[in-house]
């Protein structure tokens, strides 16, 4: 390099000039006065230290990386010690564990992994030693993570969104930046379309931090709102682990699935302790929200795991059945014939309307063997609602169960099937409806369960529902239940049935009292009045028999029951791409 500087400038100014260039650009500079030809100093390039040569330097972290990587590693320790000892009494997994069970792919199946999490390092400033605002961190201030673990995984081949509350911390409550991540991280699922998975275990937002995110635009409140825009769109699948309250129990009620753990989870609107102040009751947790309550009572549990990787395996067999979002089909699977033979389903079906046999014997020679999926099993038993494959096809099942009850359907069933139908529907699910039931119950005591407002929702359901359907009559299909259960007036893609079938307004002995009841006491002789019951009882079922349904073509056809399987196939093949619009409207009012 070569510089010139002024002619005034003395040798030892221009030596000291070389000097401190050649260190600066690190190569060899030569100084010219004035005009002058000659340099009057030469600076050679200094050597460079054994440590900047390339060949001879070792590349690595440096000290603040490696300051970086202790930061994350005290993150991902979770809150204090002392609180994460009480895991192992609950049966409990510290929630970085939990993970680690839903995304960890240690075996190396590809069944699952963690991609990345966001927000590590909320609330950092408040609680950690190396913030500059913190002189020294009190263990029971730690806020790793503000207690709410956010990201995105892959869980069994399917790109998800995740969250997941820490318990060690403050009880896995809610404050101001966790709940940023959470609805940063539902805003994000909305963009993708990706599947939401909702690990739970909350006790509720922060109350002395109330201030920062409950009536917030974009605080606690705004979760349900996004619940809400999401709902339909992508599925939402939640699994409680701990007592739920207030807030963090609606999360569950939102999802479109929702698990529950035998002996650890519970939800609520309130604590036992806030219910014993406001209403006097003492109640447990369990006996107020536990898993036996919202699976068998409530309806809002879907299914209950009997510990934790139950309920990994429960989550990961339900998502084989549902697409990523709305535009999307639903996953399907080779073929597999079914578990039982349909050659025994004519014989299953009792001839008699009355006499019980357990549907999950007809579905089992109907579907894919080991492809039943049932959803709330305690909940409304008088139907089963469940996915399972045909053929291959995944389709959402709707079936009377006459060993409940003689399958009639109750408040609990309509609003359980309603649901079902209307969610299968959302997610482009065909719906496959098994029909044997003597219809809606009838007594004082539904009336004020709202059999009527439940059994509306159910018909509303079947008949919004856009998705291929199909109706088979089994055996009885009397009074509103042949509408409830997607009949000929409900726009199914076929109404077929098997020879065991009838539909009428109502069963042989409702219609014989009915009508003949007066003619009948007016006989005296009771063996002559039991053969006429008998003859009357005949005409009746003759007159409801599907044979004259299929000669008046109310019905597309009667199958033989050991070809059910194969009709139903062929004719959700046939169908599988079938359009139909709803009428133009904001939307209907029936909730």
């Amino acid at each position: 390099m070569k510089v010139r500087i002024g002619a005034g400038a003395t040798e030892e100014e221009a030596q000291a000039v070389a000097a401190a260039l050649a260190e600066h650009v690190a190569d060899e500079v030569e100084v010219y006065l004035g005009e002058a030809d000659e340099p009057a100093a030469t600076h050679a390039a200094p050597e460079p230290a054994a440590s900047d040569k390339p060949e001879e330097r070792k590349l690595g972290p440096t000290e603040r990386e490696e300051r970086l990587r202790e930061e994350i590693a005290d993150i991902l320790e979770g809150g204090p010690e002392k609180y994460k000892a009480r895991l192992s009494e609950q049966d409990k997994l510290f929630v970085r564990d939990r993970l680690d069970l839903w995304f960890g792919d240690e075996d190396g199946d590809g069944a699952g992994d963690l991609l990345f999490e966001d927000g590590k390092f909320a609330n950092f400033d408040s609680w950690h030693p190396n913030s500059p605002d913190v002189d020294e961190a009190d263990p029971d201030t730690r806020l790793p993570a503000d207690g709410l673990i956010t990201g995105a995984a892959d869980f069994e081949g399917r790109d998800v969104h995740f969250m997941a509350n820490d318990f060690t911390v403050k009880a896995g409550s809610m404050a101001e930046r966790g709940v940023e991540k959470f609805l940063r991280m539902q805003q994000r699922a909305l963009k993708t379309g990706q599947p939401v998975l909702y690990l739970m275990d909350s006790s509720g937002g922060r109350i002395d931090q109330q201030s920062g995110f409950f009536a917030n635009r974009e605080g606690i409140g705004k979760y349900y709102f996004n619940h809400s825009r999401l709902s339909g769109r992508v599925p939402q699948v939640c699994v409680l682990y701990g007592p739920c309250i207030a807030g963090a129990a609606y999360t569950p009620v939102f999802a479109d699935f929702t698990v529950m753990v035998e002996g650890m989870s519970a939800m609520a609107i309130a604590s036992p302790r806030m219910v014993k102040m406001v209403t006097g009751e003492e109640i447990e947790m369990q006996e107020l929200g536990g898993p036996e309550v919202h699976a068998r009572q409530s309806g809002s549990a879907d299914l209950v795991a009997r510990d934790e990787e139950h309920a990994r395996e429960l989550v990961s067999d339900l998502i084989q059945y549902l697409p990523d979002n709305s535009d999307e089909q639903p996953p399907s699977q080779p073929a597999k014939p079914p578990a039982k033979p349909t050659a025994g389903i004519d014989d299953l079906i009792p001839e008699s309307p009355n006499r019980a046999y357990d549907m999950h014997d007809l579905v089992e020679r109907v579907v894919d063997a080991d492809s039943f999926f049932e959803l709330k099993p305690e909940y409304g038993k008088e139907i089963l609602t469940g996915y399972a494959r045909i053929d291959g096809r995944t389709v959402g099942i709707v079936a009377n169960q006459p060993a409940e009850r003689a399958g009639a359907i109750f408040p609990d069933a309509a609003e359980k099937a309603a649901e079902f139908v209307w969610k299968s529907d959302a997610y482009n699910i065909p719906l496959l409806y098994l029909c044997d039931t003597p219809g809606f119950m009838a007594g004082s005591q539904v009336e004020k369960d709202a059999i009527l407002e439940k059994g509306k929702k159910m018909i509303y359901a079947t008949s919004e529902a856009t998705v291929p359907k199909q109706s088979v009559v089994v055996r009885k299909a009397y009074g509103a239940g042949i509408y409830a259960m997607s009949g000929p007036a409900y726009d199914p893609e076929a109404t077929i049935a098997l020879p065991s079938g009838e539909i009428g307004i109502m069963g042989p002995e409702a219609a014989i009292n009915a009508v003949y009841a007066n003619k009948l006491n007016d006989i005296d002789d009771p063996e002559e009045r039991e053969q006429r019951e008998q003859e009357l009882r005949e005409e009746y079922r003759e007159d409801i028999d599907v044979h004259r349904m299929a000669s008046e073509t109310a019905i597309d056809e009667i199958v033989p029951p050991s070809e059910l399987r194969t009709e139903l196939a062929n004719r959700f093949a046939f169908y599988e791409d079938v359009e139909k619009d709803r009428p133009a409207k904001k939307h209907g009012t029936i909730l």
